[in-house]
C-alpha cells in the first residue's frame, strides 16, 4: 500500500454546466501519454463520486507529488468565458466535503491542498483552506 501524504483538489478546467464523464477524461489523459485518467476520484455536476485510478495506484495529477498523494477533481473550474471560476455546484461542494472527509479517515496524516499551491495554475478555483 503507498504512503499517502496529501489529498490535491483540481478541476477539470471545462466550462460551467458542461457535463464530462471518468471516460472522457480517461481519453484526454491518454491522448497526453497517461496510461490512464490521472485522478483516483472526480465529482460530477450532480455530486456523483465516481471513481478513476484506485487509491493503490500512483496517480498522475500533480507532478512531483503523485507518489504519496490522492487526486479529486471536480466537473468544472471556468466560468463561460472561460476564465477561473469556482463552478461548483450546491451537490459537488456537499460530495467534496464528504469525500475529503472519507479520504481524511482513511489517511490520517495526510494534508490538503489545492492544486494551485504545486503549479502556476488557478486550478481549483477556490480557496481549499477556507472552504474544505
Amino acid at each position: 500500500m503507498r504512503t499517502i501524504n496529501q489529498i490535491i483538489i483540481h478541476c477539470t478546467a471545462t466550462k460551467a454546466g458542461r457535463k464530462t464523464t471518468v471516460e472522457e477524461i480517461d481519453r484526454w489523459h491518454r491522448a497526453r501519454g497517461f496510461r490512464c485518467i490521472g485522478y483516483h476520484y472526480v465529482i460530477y455536476l450532480d455530486g456523483t463520486v465516481a471513481r478513476g485510478r484506485d487509491d493503490s495506484q500512483t496517480g498522475a495529477h500533480c507532478k512531483g507529488y503523485n507518489a504519496h498523494s490522492i487526486g479529486v477533481c471536480y466537473v468544472g473550474g471556468l466560468d463561460a468565458t472561460g476564465k477561473p471560476c469556482d463552478t461548483r455546484t450546491p451537490q459537488q461542494k456537499e460530495s467534496l466535503r464528504t469525500l475529503v472527509s472519507k479520504l481524511k479517515q482513511r489517511y490520517p496524516g495526510a494534508t490538503l491542498h489545492g492544486h494551485c499551491e504545486f503549479a502556476a495554475k488557478a486550478c481549483p478555483c477556490f480557496d481549499v483552506g477556507k472552504d474544505l
